[in-house]
């Protein structure tokens, strides 16, 4: 193996890039092999259908406004993925951004339709509310050594069904659901400042879908690029030594989940004030987006650029499923293949420890060796003296 060769294998963003392919590769492998038993005869289109999304459609302005709809989706899947980076950065597992969310869309909502206040207001109070959250989990981490997952799973429970009581005043007398926001108070629709027309008329791409992409970079510079992001992630390397170096570790668990319960409070209202779905009162499971996000972070490989492009595609597969034949498959076929390829981004982290493992074979054996090479040589001099 050459130096160059060896330093690629070695450079972190090619690792983190080969990890995630390998893994969405696999994942297409066991969904195709999943839809083999069910039905050999339409594995194959199906398995391109739902990897093809939107491309299934011919029509191009079709396409592009499905498209559209896709990333209606994605921006809050990144924030909710920018949400659990950033906990992980500092060494914490913010399994409660499900819970956050859920706050998020049930303030937005309410402020929206109860309240009839402005769309901006209605993300600061979401963003604001869920990080009252998150800081509630930090508190407890800091002050009384609480886990963050065991105060974070029991909070998205209470959460989603203090949600539940407060849009019930807001729901539609005849169904479950909140009413929409669009004939309630347009005012709280996110401006689409002419994305929809970019889109096929696509009502629902909104402000939100740059404005996400904008957040991703700017936790990218505070965590790469700043003081304060080096001190987070000290504190998540190593507590006490970030203590004696005279760093605020309490201060730093807290700050960091409440950031983090903020990213996904504020991804809820960039998804629910775009008008896209209504929040279901009777909802007895809190909402997948924040537990999606684990994997989307995972994939990207717990990078706030790489998870744009890791939240986009597991949005695209989820959304793909729907195109699968269903005179061949059931409508939870494509929710399963879903689920195997979101499962297998957790391995991530592991196909990048696997790899430097070999590398690390490959340099060892290399200078053993060189060793006996080394060895011989000086053996063969002194023979010749």
């Amino acid at each position: 193996m050459n130096l160059k060769m060896r330093a690629l294998l070695k450079n972190n963003a090619f690792q983190a890039i080969a990890s995630s392919l390998l893994c969405i590769i696999g994942g297409l492998i066991i969904g195709f092999i999943v839809l083999v038993f069910i039905n050999a005869d339409g594995a194959w289109e199906g398995i391109t259908d739902l990897v093809k999304n939107f491309f299934n459609y011919k029509n191009g302005t079709v396409a592009l406004k499905y498209f559209g709809s896709t990333l209606v989706k994605t921006a809050p899947l990144l924030l909710c993925s920018l949400s659990i980076l950033f906990c992980y950065k500092v060494g914490l597992f913010n399994i409660g951004a499900a819970g956050q969310y859920g706050l998020g869309a049930g303030i937005a909502l309410y402020c929206a339709l109860a309240l009839d206040m402005p769309w901006w207001v209605c993300m600061i109070l979401a963003a604001v509310a869920a990080g009252i959250l998150g800081g509630l989990s930090g508190i407890l981490k800091a002050y009384c050594n609480v886990n963050e997952v065991i105060s974070g799973i029991m909070l998205n429970w209470i959460s989603l069904y203090g949600v539940n009581i407060l849009l019930t005043s807001v729901k539609e007398t005849t169904s479950p659901y909140t009413m929409a926001v669009i004939g309630v108070n347009p005012d709280a629709i996110i401006p689409t400042i002419g994305l929809d027309k970019l889109f096929s008329n696509n009502q629902y791409v909104t402000l939100a879908v740059p404005l996400s992409i904008i957040i991703a970079i700017g936790i990218w510079v505070i965590l790469e690029k700043t003081k304060f992001g080096y001190e987070l992630k000290a504190t998540g390397n190593n507590k006490n030594a970030a203590k004696y170096c005279g760093m605020a570790e309490k201060r730093n668990i807290i700050v960091t989940l409440v950031i983090g319960g903020a990213l996904a409070g504020l991804g809820a209202a960039m998804f629910y004030l775009t008008g896209y779905e209504q929040w279901n009162c009777s909802a007895s499971s809190v909402p997948a987006m924040g537990f999606n996000g684990i994997s989307a972070a995972f994939l990207g490989g717990l990078n706030p650029i790489g998870s744009i492009f890791s939240s986009f595609f597991i949005q695209h597969i989820t959304m793909g499923g729907a195109y699968l034949d269903k005179a061949f498959y059931c409508a939870q076929i494509s929710d399963l293949i879903s689920a195997i390829i979101i499962y297998l981004c957790g391995f991530v982290l592991f196909m990048k420890h696997l790899m430097n493992k070999g590398i690390a074979k490959s340099e060892e054996k290399e200078k053993r060796k060189n060793a006996e090479q080394v060895s011989a040589e000086n053996t063969d001099k002194e023979g010749g003296k």
